[in-house]
């Protein structure tokens, strides 16, 4: 017996990926995508950036609007799920009514973590991930000339680096003794924290929020850890996500950290799968049960579960990527650090493009770049193919890294000499 409808919940990255592929896969079924906003499904990164800067903020569509009509795709938006019935195989809504489905799709993506102390409830302090949360950023800012943002991570101090080239005074707090301390290495942790102070950022390591204050409902100042009191008319947080997994969880799915899934993206029920930042899953490079939370990996995991989910497995192989714009850095990432004990640059950190090769014993783990995409690229395919250059050459600026795709090495004349 075919498979007749397949619901999709959540209109991401990961949900309109899923919907995408799984048309592209030949699937000639009832296709239905559910979500609780109301707007045509987004690109979330823009909403740190241009969405705040632009003099009219635009929203970039993930695809274009007459998409989902040429694709036969249901898009149900503003639809809240609020229960699944895994046994009964059927969705009821908040609002009432039920869908019945043959497989369901799980991509309910995270919400913004928010700190346990006083204050968060006042008017001017917000967090982001949609589009209603950029625009309230947008309302806030005229009155804000004060701003602290909490949180060091990527979404932290990309919106810092947006505050401060609108005009702000910008603060960051950062409860780690560095900022990106969990996502990259010390040298490229304190190059991105020297470039955002020389353009005016104020950076506090190793405190956290205590207490935000207030008058007449509106925030006026925040309270560090370590006592500080610092002005905010405004106050952004940026400390991580919790993954939404209360429905899968009402259902009995199993879940750590997420909804647990195995190599095809299967939930512990039958027929049911989740995919994006709300799963959790051993990953084949990092060889750990973790959750990743980036595009490409929403959009490489609802390729796979696309395919899996019609009969056509094929062992998910993707190398994890990611990348940050803060001012004028443009930070990429691929591979993933995990108990790293060697990083090695290469080019010039002074010169402000560069790269750190991070590896464990002679196996490389990951690449972090600065202004240097070609270095990035070139890692996606020295990961995928398991290839590891060897440190002398990554250290030799003159050696043709490229060559390592190729078959036998290229280096100059120094790399021989080089020790590692």
């Amino acid at each position: 017996m075919g498979i007749g409808r397949i619901a999709i919940v959540g209109t991401g990255h990961a949900g309109v990926q899923a919907a995408a592929s799984l048309r592209q896969d030949g699937f000639e079924g009832e296709l239905f995508l559910i979500g609780e906003e109301t707007d045509l499904p987004y690109h979330k990164p823009p909403l740190s950036k241009t969405f705040l800067k632009d003099d009219v903020p635009q929203l970039q569509l993930l695809r274009p609007e007459d998409f989902y009509a040429r694709n036969r795709v249901e898009l149900l938006s503003g639809r809240c799920v609020s229960a699944i019935d895994p046994a009964g195989k059927r969705l009821e809504f908040t609002h009432g009514g039920v869908l019945s489905f043959d497989r369901l799709v799980l991509a309910t993506g995270a919400r913004p973590r928010l700190p346990a102390v006083p204050g968060t409830d006042l008017e001017g302090v917000l967090a982001l991930r949609n589009r209603a949360d950029g625009l309230a950023l947008r309302a806030a800012l005229p009155a804000a000339g004060d701003v602290v943002v909490v949180g060091g991570g990527f979404i932290g101090m990309e919106l810092a680096s947006t505050f401060a080239a609108l005009g702000r005074s910008v603060a960051v707090l950062e409860a780690a003794p560095r900022i990106l301390g969990r996502a990259v290495s010390p040298l490229i942790s304190d190059h991105l924290a020297d470039r955002a102070v020389a353009s005016g950022i104020r950076i506090l390591t190793g405190t956290g929020l205590a207490a935000i204050a207030g008058e007449a409902g509106r925030v006026r100042r925040i309270t560090t850890g370590d006592g500080q009191s610092l002005p905010a008319q405004l106050v952004v947080i940026g400390i991580g996500v919790e993954p939404n997994v209360e429905l899968a969880a009402a259902a009995g799915l199993a879940f750590s950290n997420g909804i647990a899934v195995d190599a095809a993206f299967r939930t512990s029920a039958p027929d049911i799968y989740a995919v994006g930042d709300v799963a959790s899953y051993e990953h084949w490079l990092a060889g750990r049960v973790l959750r990743l939370e980036s595009v490409q990996n929403a959009t490489d995991q609802a390729r796979s579960a696309a395919a899996h989910l019609l009969g056509r497995p094929a062992p998910f192989r993707a190398v994890p990527w990611f990348w940050s714009d803060q001012g004028d850095a443009r930070l990429q990432m691929v591979g993933l650090a995990y108990d790293p004990d060697r990083d090695v640059v290469r080019g010039d950190p002074q010169s402000g493009a560069f790269s750190v090769f991070r590896y464990r014993g002679d196996r490389l783990l990951s690449i972090e770049t600065v202004n240097r995409p070609s270095d990035h690229m070139l890692g996606r395919k020295l990961l995928a193919a398991g290839i590891a250059p060897p440190i002398a050459m990554v250290r030799d600026a003159g050696a043709d890294l490229r060559s390592l795709l190729e078959g036998e090495p290229k280096t100059s004349a120094r790399a021989a000499v080089v020790s590692s």
